[in-house]
Order: C-alpha cells, then structure tokens, then sequence
C-alpha cells in the first residue's frame, strides 16, 4: 500500500469515527431535548422545544423567519407555534414595524419556566466537563463552530 493510500485510508478511517461520535451526539441531544420539553411542560414535544429556546434568544420573531432558520414548512412551524400558544408559553404580538403582521416572543410564564430548564440543562453540563481542561473545552468549541459553520 503506498503512503498515499495509508494517508487516505486513515483520513477515511478518522471521517468514520466522527461520522460515529455525532451520531451519538444527535442521540442523546434528541433524549436530552425530550427531557427539557417535558420538564418544561409535560405535553411538550422536543421539536416545539428547539423552536422555543429560537424564539427565546431571538424574540420578537416573524413565524416566516422560523420556517426558513428550521427549514420547515410553514405550516409545520404553524402547528408547533400553536401548541406553544395553547402551552400559554409565547404569544402573539402586533408587529410594531407592519401592523399586519405577528410576532412571536415567550410570554412570562414561558420565559420563567425557560430560564429554570436552561439553569439546570447549563449546571448538568458543567458537571460533564468538570474534568476537563479549559484548553480542550475551548478547542471543542473551536472545532464544533467550524463544524457548524460548514454544515
């Protein structure tokens, strides 16, 4: 085997084992993500809550604005701002720019019971990394950004 086959077949090899670790990764993010839906509110699904926590760093938002960052239907995203509503967890409020137009932001409760799972969500996550060394966790984050930024 030539040295060109040897660095390409461990580059393969390497490509394997992340392809592997994310996938592991979305697993268990998707468990977590049904977990904090449910700790939320008991009749929350996992999809509603990552539209949640988007509303909640982004708010006030266009429901459009949410089809095209989820890559969703609009009338997917529809039905999950609907429960959210029927949740009394955001609301719809007259966009001050075009009054023919909603926005959508947490309401009160939505945003207290928000913070109270991502307080937790955070504080579990630094106990996952409490043996960690700030460099690596810097580098994870370095190379998880241009992951994403390539995705």
């Amino acid at each position: 085997m030539s040295d060109e086959d040897t660095a390409h077949s461990h580059r393969r090899a390497a490509g394997d084992a992340v392809e592997r670790e994310l996938s592991v990764l979305f697993r268990r993010a998707r468990s977590l993500s049904l977990t904090l839906a449910a700790r939320l509110h008991p009749d929350l699904d996992a999809a509603a809550y990552g539209l949640l926590v988007f509303i909640a760093d982004s708010e006030p938002v266009r429901a459009a604005e949410l089809a095209e960052r989820f890559g969703l239907d609009k009338s997917t995203v529809s039905r999950q701002l609907a429960q959210l509503e029927s949740l009394e967890l955001i609301e719809r409020v007259a966009d001050p720019t075009d009054g023919r137009a909603r926005l959508v932001q947490l309401t009160e409760s939505g945003r207290q019971r928000l913070v109270a799972v991502r307080s937790e969500r955070r504080q579990r996550f630094w106990q996952n990394f409490a043996d960690w060394e700030t460099d690596d966790i810097r580098a994870l984050a370095d190379l998880l950004g241009k992951l994403n930024e390539d995705l």
